[in-house]
């Protein structure tokens, strides 16, 4: 078969019954789903790359992929047609013929990763979506001193498990914590965008940040464990469903940062 055309997708999907958005045998991926719904909809041997694999139980709000098909003559249509195929966890949020060099991880300048932590003396029954934090408020100028040390291009080896990544280092352009009442309950933001991102790097850190707090540990903790680039030194990884990929961008990143603080 002669592919025609370079396609790219952004998608949204909710993590909690994937084992992961990179395909894996006999497993229920993300790959694996919108792979499976492109075939059936072309009937061609279609395979799609994502900007960056997502571990299992992590959703995403705005996740991109690219592949390769016969040119398309509908586009809206198919992007429906696509969409009805889907399973209810994951949908096709735009799809638009691209560069033909284009490619989703390689050409991807950024990503923004949103951790929810619900900060409330009181369990929700939408629990299960936030990891639930009851051990007392926390104190978000402590959090965001914390913070500030990670920014900038460091060796995150702290903060990252075993993986086959041969990377250990990233830049991160913007790290803040804000808390949000919401729905009655009290939430806590924390939101990270860098370059790129190691293997359970936001989980960790953000481990890391509630071990500072709850054991009143002075902020400075985090840069002596960064300094280390020892993963011993390190928290233990934090729940993966609150955990959502929230953009994949392509632009400029002071201009998405300057956006998401308007």
């Amino acid at each position: 078969m002669t592919f025609q055309a370079r396609y790219v997708i952004s998608f949204e999907f909710r993590g909690d019954d994937f084992f992961g958005s990179q395909k894996q045998p006999d497993k229920r991926t993300v790959q694996g789903e919108i792979e499976k719904a492109l075939r059936t909809l072309t009937k061609d041997k279609i395979n799609i790359f994502i900007s960056g694999r997502t571990d299992a139980k992590v959703s995403a709000r705005y996740q991109t992929a690219h592949f390769d098909a016969k040119r398309i003559e509908n586009i809206q249509k198919f992007q429906y047609s696509l969409n009805c195929i889907l399973p209810d966890d994951v949908k096709i949020l735009e799809l638009k013929e691209t560069n033909p060099n284009f490619h989703a991880q390689k050409s991807a300048l950024y990503k923004h990763y949103r951790y929810t932590i619900l900060n409330d003396h009181v369990a929700s029954v939408f629990s299960d979506k936030y990891l639930f934090y009851p051990y007392g408020e926390i104190n978000i100028e402590r959090l965001n001193k914390a913070l500030s040390y990670i920014i900038g291009h460091h060796d995150f080896s702290a903060f990252k498990s075993a993986s086959d990544n041969p990377y250990n280092d990233c830049k991160i352009y913007y790290a803040k914590a804000k808390k949000v009442n919401k729905e009655r309950h009290d939430f806590i933001f924390i939101d990270i965008i860098g370059n790129r991102f190691l293997y359970n790097m936001v989980r960790t850190i953000v481990g890391e940040l509630l071990y500072i707090e709850r054991n009143n540990l002075k902020p400075e903790i985090m840069k002596e464990v960064l300094d280390s680039k020892d993963r011993s030194t390190a928290a233990s990884v934090i729940e993966a469903k609150a955990l959502c990929l929230e953009y994949v961008g392509y632009d400029d990143v002071k201009s998405y940062i300057k956006q998401i603080n308007s």
